[in-house]
């Protein structure tokens, strides 16, 4: 069997920020046979219409269309999503057929303060609906990003957490499965 390549998008662009931590982990404890690949959205320019479709944008396209499912870190900015994410999205979603999105699985994980994420979690998952991104359910996955399970670099050293983000990914790769082979 084939590895199975998931896409991280990480919709906090800072050098230190938690989400990206949470995708940095993600990718060192993958289920066998799985990968995760991030993608760099930070040079993405905001989507327009009227200009042609840069290379930046070519590229990012390219990696989405390789990828069988997709891992979301979601901060939450405003009570929402963050820009970056949405914006990434929307490159995303003007190609025919919402080829790179539609049909392909996909988690979300997430760092921020009080409630964690759970509003721009929320959002998200309205924006995936319509881009017909077929989300887990459960389990979710939210974390408080000002405690001690994250190093100052943003890394996730929490092992309680890491074995929670672990459930999720091995639930993820389990969904992908039965999307590729329903029945």
């Amino acid at each position: 069997m084939s590895e199975t390549v998931y896409l991280g998008i990480c919709g906090s662009l800072r050098r230190a920020s938690r989400n990206m931590g949470l995708l940095r982990k993600a990718g060192e404890i993958m289920p066998p046979s799985c990968k995760l690949e991030i993608a760099d959205i930070s040079s993405l320019p905001l989507y327009n219409a009227d200009i042609a479709k840069p290379d930046v944008v070519e590229r990012f396209v390219a990696q989405a269309n390789k990828c069988d499912g997709y891992l979301f870190a979601c901060p939450e900015y405003n009570y929402s999503l963050a820009p970056a994410l949405k914006n990434a999205l929307d490159w995303l979603s003007r190609e025919p057929n919402l080829k790179p999105l539609s049909g392909k699985p996909g988690a979300i994980v997430g760092a921020g303060g009080g409630m964690g994420t759970v509003r721009s979690q929320n959002h998200l998952r309205q924006v995936c609906v319509y881009l017909n991104v077929k989300l887990i359910d459960k389990p979710e996955f939210f974390s408080n990003a000002f405690s001690p399970a994250f190093d100052n670099d943003g890394n996730l050293v929490d092992p309680t957490l890491a074995d929670k983000l672990a459930d999720l990914l091995n639930a993820l790769y389990r969904w992908t499965m039965l999307l590729k082979c329903p029945g």
